[in-house]
């Protein structure tokens, strides 16, 4: 009977092979490495996005200066301080970095759309480099009157 219920209880342990644990962590291995990758392009992709707003804004700004220019071709003596013109500013992009500054490059274009009535177009370019990569061109375009 002793014999018997020995048996009965006796409970078979199995474990892994050395094969299944070196493959399984083989396994683990790459998908944690696709993960840190995976982060790692994400926050790459993030500084280009900062980059990318902060020439954007850089473009912004020169519009804005160029728009905010004296012109009224009704006045005497004539006031005009926007003629059509070709111009470029060098400044560092407002991004948060160690190290030198990101420069870019604003290249403002402002030619004369029509006569009667008096409109002017101003056209901003501005262009930036991101790490091994670019040169990355943002572009800004908008139309100006006269003062009235």
């Amino acid at each position: 009977m002793k014999l018997e219920a020995n048996r009965r209880f006796r409970v078979c342990f199995s474990a892994f092979t050395l094969v299944e644990v070196v493959i399984s962590v083989a396994i683990l291995a790459l998908c944690l490495a696709g993960i840190v990758y995976g982060y790692v392009l994400q926050a790459r992709r993030a500084e280009w996005s900062a980059y990318s707003l902060a020439a954007q804004s850089l473009a912004s700004q020169a519009i804005e200066q160029a728009r905010s220019a004296q012109w009224d071709p009704q006045a005497w003596p004539v006031i005009d301080e926007l003629p059509p013109t070709n111009y470029s500013t060098v400044e560092p992009l407002d991004v948060l970095r160690s190290g030198a500054p990101v420069g870019a490059t604003n290249f403002v274009t402002v030619t004369d759309v029509s006569t009667n009535p008096p409109l002017r177009q101003i056209r901003v370019a501005c262009t930036w480099m991101f790490l091994d990569r670019g040169p990355f061109t943002n572009f800004m375009i908008g139309l100006r009157a006269p003062d009235q």
